[in-house]
């Protein structure tokens, strides 16, 4: 069973795709086996998490820290009420799997928190989903009470000591609040903006109690581990990226979509599945993880398998596996200026060197774009770029930089000959610049 089950009886339902999603469809499929072995064999939570661990589970949301660790954190000691929240406000672009695990295998996911849960000593949990996807959220509520209903959430869960229930929270829409701990604010009614850390969630966390947060796609992955054993999870990936990881391709792509395949895949392998180049262009240029990671060029990236270590080392990430593919006609300047243009406009304005910085990324790259771009703008962005980046609450500077840098360094050519030429060196298409700034302000 797979993350995306969409499933031979797929129909349109309120929307959405996939019919099969119930919850006598999930048990068809062998869903809930795992909880119910956890309570069979009377695991304890340690060695849930031992198990966890094992796998080389790490994070899906974009960090890829190790999840058995994560969960290590959690203080045993501690008698109070305990929290465990799953991040789904999925805000990244260039990033739709989320949803789909939303849309086609919720109980999964609810799973997954349900052992999660227990491993934590959580009796409680939240899934903060996004604000712009209100289908997902109602078929979540929907899958909620099947699971309520089944004796899967509650007191005394199929009969055991275990206790955990499960509720949905609805976002607004911002892209902060898929930060953790502005997550947190969110959900307790405060204006979604980061937390200074320490104290880190897990021993201050949702309503100052300690907290474990995880995406999406991380909890979901959780009840094949336990099912299946850490060594088949292990199996089908590699040592420290264990398992299947769904990547969301975009760009300039025959087949756009979601593909759930093993960590170690070569990228080539994963560019032929989403149907190879659109039109049967060049490949240009590759972001790996979302729109926040440094892009790659077509060799680095043909060169690659998916999975974290080897997208580190080449000098990207693989972030939230959102693969955004660009082709040889598109301007790598008006492609770098629509990313600052974003993250200028999501930037929550908390810290001084996102909130000015990123607007001043924006102005120079959008005046290079427009034919007003002066031979020292590059290294000045590169300046600005390093004076952001590490400077900031949370990793939305980071965010705003990475692309900024990787753009300018690996496309060097293209932005200078915008400056010398004061038009474009590729044929016309690709991204369009937004509109200027309301304000006429300096850009340095």
């Amino acid at each position: 069973m797979t993350m995306l089950d969409y499933g031979p009886d797929a129909v349109l339902m309120k929307g959405l795709d996939g019919g099969n999603w119930r919850l006598k469809d999930y048990e068809s499929r062998g869903g809930y086996q795992a909880l119910r072995k956890m309570i069979d064999q009377k695991m304890t939570a340690e060695a849930v998490v031992a198990e966890v661990k094992k796998s080389a589970l790490r994070g899906r949301g974009g960090a890829g820290f190790p999840t058995g660790l994560k969960w290590s954190f959690m203080p045993k000691a501690f008698k109070g009420q305990k929290y465990v929240v799953c991040n789904s406000d999925e805000g990244e672009p260039g990033t739709f799997k989320d949803r789909d695990i939303l849309r086609y295998n919720p109980h999964m996911l609810i799973e997954g928190m349900i052992i999660a849960g227990y491993a934590c000593g959580a009796t409680v949990g939240y899934n903060y989903i996004h604000g712009e996807i209100w289908d997902e959220y109602v078929r979540f509520e929907e899958a909620l009470e099947e699971a309520r209903a089944a004796g899967y959430l509650g007191s005394g869960i199929l009969g055991s000591p275990i206790a955990f229930e499960l509720h949905a929270h609805h976002g607004y829409g911002a892209y902060i609040c898929g930060e953790e701990t502005a997550l947190l604010e969110s959900i307790e009614g405060k204006k979604g903006q980061p937390r200074y850390k320490p104290p880190f969630p897990a021993s201050y966390g949702l309503y100052g109690k300690p907290t474990t947060i995880n995406n999406t796609e991380t909890f979901a992955a959780v009840p094949s581990i336990i099912a299946n054993g850490a060594d088949w999870f292990v199996g089908m990936g590699r040592p420290n990226n264990g398992g299947t990881k769904i990547f969301s391709v975009s760009g300039h792509v025959n087949k756009p979509g979601n593909y759930e395949i093993k960590l170690g895949t070569p990228f080539a392998k994963l560019l032929e599945m989403a149907g190879g180049m659109r039109g049967g262009k060049k490949l240009k240029g590759v972001i790996p993880g979302g729109s926040s990671m440094p892009v790659l060029s077509a060799d680095v990236m043909m060169s690659l398998d998916m999975d974290y270590d080897s997208i580190q080392k080449a000098g990207s990430f693989l972030g939230s596996g959102a693969v955004i593919v660009m082709d040889e006609d598109t301007c790598m300047v008006k492609a770098a200026e629509q990313l600052a243009y974003f993250y200028y406009e999501e930037s929550c304005g908390q810290c001084t060197p996102c909130r000015e910085g990123a607007g001043w990324l924006y102005r120079i790259i959008h005046r290079i774009e427009t034919g007003e771009g002066r031979p020292e703008d590059l290294d000045l962005l590169l300046n600005l770029a390093d004076n952001i980046q590490g400077r900031t609450i949370c990793a939305l500077g980071d965010a705003a930089a990475m692309p900024v840098r990787a753009f300018v360094k690996t496309y060097r050519a293209e932005f200078e000959h915008h400056i010398a030429h004061k038009r474009c060196s590729v044929a016309p298409g690709g991204y369009s610049s937004p509109a200027p700034l309301p304000e006429k302000m300096a850009a340095d």
